[in-house]
């Protein structure tokens, strides 16, 4: 039996039935319905957090090992840039530096500005798009490994240049000269022996017995070796490659032969006094690019640097040239 409630009416003196308006019964439904609701919301919150499900935690377990891969896996790309950047950067400054290599422009590899760009997307990222992410990473690492071998193949192929390079270069004296008492003049202008005017000397002057040996001061092919009356008397021309030639004149007998592989302290030939010359010596030039250069610089491969600055004041002295 449903009880029935009064109140004490103090305007008419009289106990009245109390009647609950539909508004507030609709407002007690909604309070209740929304107390529960939160209440609800709350123990699920509760229950997931502290009491979850199997699946539950074999998610949570799934989602914790990804997160740990993804740690490692960052951290071991961190470490391989800051790897990459040191072989890039030793590459630059020091590997293409000896060789007098351009260095590898920003372009060929990955940008700064890129790379700055790259950070700050993936500090934006959530975890998820964190690990799908680490493919493009790996994918701009493998392209940078990619133009850093490109790079080392260059370099490779710089060595085996530089080596063919220094086995070209004149290096050596052209007759034996250990005292370094041969050299009788100069590059520069000289006394004609002949004419008594002062012309230009294009080579040095090695005063030696008729019949010394004579040298090829670096590895050539022959492109000349006779007499062509123009002065020289016999003698022999090297080509060295890379620009450059050697030019051995008055010799009393030519050995080499034109189109003949020379190597470095080869014999082609014996001093004389052949041609234009007023006794037993050795003219030797080297040209560069069709430019004649003083001889007497590269004489670095036998010389001790006190040798060389006496070879120097002796080439100074302003004598009669022998040709």
């Amino acid at each position: 039996m449903k009880k029935v409630k009064y109140f004490y009416n103090t305007n008419t003196l009289r106990y009245e039935k109390l009647v609950t308006p539909l508004r507030v019964k609709l407002l007690r439904v909604f309070s209740f319905l929304a107390a529960v609701t939160v209440a609800g919301f709350l123990f699920m919150q509760i229950s997931y957090r502290y009491f979850p499900s199997a699946n539950e935690q074999r998610l949570r377990n799934e989602n914790n090992r990804i997160k740990d891969n993804y740690s490692i896996l960052s951290g071991e790309i961190k470490r391989m840039n800051q790897e990459l950047r040191e072989i890039e950067k030793r590459d630059n400054q020091v590997y293409r530096s000896i060789f007098e290599a351009s260095p590898i422009p920003d372009s060929a590899r990955a940008k700064m500005m890129e790379k700055q760009a790259e950070d700050r997307l993936i500090a934006s990222l959530s975890e998820d798009e964190l690990n799908t992410t680490i493919l493009q990473q790996i994918n701009t690492l493998r392209n940078r490994i990619y133009a850093q071998n490109i790079s080392f193949n260059a370099i490779d192929g710089m060595i085996k240049n530089k080596e063919a390079l220094l086995a070209a270069t004149p290096a050596i004296q052209p007759v034996s000269n250990k005292e370094l008492s041969r050299l009788a003049s100069g590059f520069g202008y000289r006394i004609d022996p002949v004419y008594k005017t002062t012309k230009f000397h294009a080579g040095l002057d090695f005063a030696a017995p008729q019949g010394t040996p004579i040298y090829a001061t670096a590895d050539g092919i022959v492109t000349l070796a006779g007499n062509t009356a123009n002065g020289y008397g016999n003698h022999v021309v090297i080509n060295h490659g890379y620009g450059y030639e050697t030019l051995y004149g008055h010799m009393v007998r030519v050995k080499a032969r034109r189109g003949q592989k020379i190597r470095r302290g080869e014999v082609i030939g014996w001093v004389g006094s052949t041609g234009k010359s007023t006794g037993p010596h050795l003219h030797y030039e080297v040209h560069k690019n069709g430019r004649d250069l003083d001889p007497i610089y590269f004489f670095y491969n036998d010389l001790t640097p006190e040798q060389f600055d006496r070879m120097l004041k002796i080439a100074a002295t302003g004598n009669q040239s022998f040709d």
